[in-house]
């Protein structure tokens, strides 16, 4: 493709994000008073972004900077309050590292995010999509992030059909003779659009397409097929037992999961290790945080995580032993940050004993 249709590329594809930009609200200051991007809401915009939707994400968007409106805030925040605070988004690692990066942000850099990609791929969390998204939007970097929509709509324009993981590193280098030196970020965004609204993986819009004229996959009648997708490998499922224990007082036994892991630093009834073989009740009883006469609840509670499926039996028992940990009364649960598989829990338990 020669530097001129490259530019009309460019041309075409800024003056139709003008007109059909999404109104996003970490777009909203640089749109409507013209100002620079702020870092911070980039950054926590991005991170948020990562596996989860935009309409997932405004909303927990908007409470973290009503909490936490700057940089320097967040760095002080305390991390129980960022994990209940990120209850629902999932990958909990985010949250963990959201706080060690705002954090490293005050100490390293005087509270000021750097604008170079390599210094910004220094910090904890920040991987080569980020860093070049943060570089691009907030401080006007030319870059070459790719996510799923980048990848696609750059896929069907070159007719790329390299399947995974080699398409990445391909489009890659479509990408860094394609974002323009003038306007980068709104180029990166643009483009973000065009996949999420247009370019879709399936019945992709192509009539309404700012390149449709361009597009070879379109020419060919095959943009709908790519870009190739790598086969699926199916998820294996693993069994636990959670024990859903009850002091005298009616507290219900919580402990934090260990920092490192799934689900770091979250809070959670005890229970079993999650192994793909079943567990016995004598094995099961055998790992019981206290001493009870435990009971089974029917059926079981069920979560999908990104790489297995969990099936949790949960066990209920009363004790009037004392043992460390924390004890929650049912109706203060909400004040803890548990996970969404132990919201599934504790939903099991009041539908089976009501």
């Amino acid at each position: 493709m020669s530097a001129d249709q490259q530019q009309l590329l460019q041309t075409s594809l800024l003056a139709w994000y003008d007109v059909n930009a999404r109104d996003l609200p970490w777009r909203q200051v640089r749109r409507v008073q013209g100002g620079p991007a702020d870092p911070y809401k980039v950054w926590l915009s991005e991170i948020m972004l990562q596996q989860t939707t935009v309409a997932t994400v405004i909303p927990y968007y908007t409470r973290f900077l009503e909490a936490w409106p700057r940089v320097v805030d967040l760095a002080a925040a305390d991390q129980d309050r960022v994990l209940h605070q990120w209850q629902g988004l999932g990958y909990y690692a985010r949250a963990r590292n959201l706080l060690k990066c705002a954090r490293a942000v005050v100490a390293d850099y005087g509270g000021e995010f750097p604008d170079a990609e390599d210094e910004l791929l220094k910090l904890p969390g920040i991987g080569a999509y980020t860093a070049g998204a943060i570089a691009a939007i907030a401080f006007q970097r030319p870059s070459t992030p790719v996510d799923g929509n980048i990848r696609r709509v750059i896929a069907r324009l070159y007719r790329l059909a390299e399947p995974p993981p080699g398409l990445g590193a391909t489009v890659t280098t479509h990408m860094s003779t394609l974002v323009p030196d003038d306007r980068p970020g709104d180029f990166i965004q643009a483009l973000m659009d065009l996949g999420s609204g247009i370019c879709t993986p399936k019945s992709p819009n192509c009539h309404a397409c700012p390149w449709a004229a361009d597009c070879m996959a379109q020419a060919a009648g095959d943009a709908e097929t790519l870009p190739a997708k790598a086969p699926k490998k199916p998820k294996p499922t693993r069994m636990g037992v959670v024990f859903w224990a009850v002091d005298e007082n009616g507290g219900i036994l919580l402990r934090r999961r260990a920092d490192k892991g799934l689900l770091g630093g979250m809070m959670e009834m005890p229970s079993t290790d999650w192994r793909e073989k079943c567990w016995s009740i004598e094995e099961a009883t055998a790992h019981a945080p206290i001493k009870a006469d435990w009971t089974a609840l029917p059926s079981h509670v069920s979560h999908t995580f990104t790489h297995f499926h969990l099936k949790l039996t949960v066990f209920t028992g009363r004790t009037q032993q004392s043992t460390d940990g924390i004890w929650s009364k049912p109706d203060e649960l909400s004040d803890h940050a548990l996970p969404t598989v132990m919201k599934k829990v504790a939903r099991h338990v009041h539908t089976h004993i009501a």
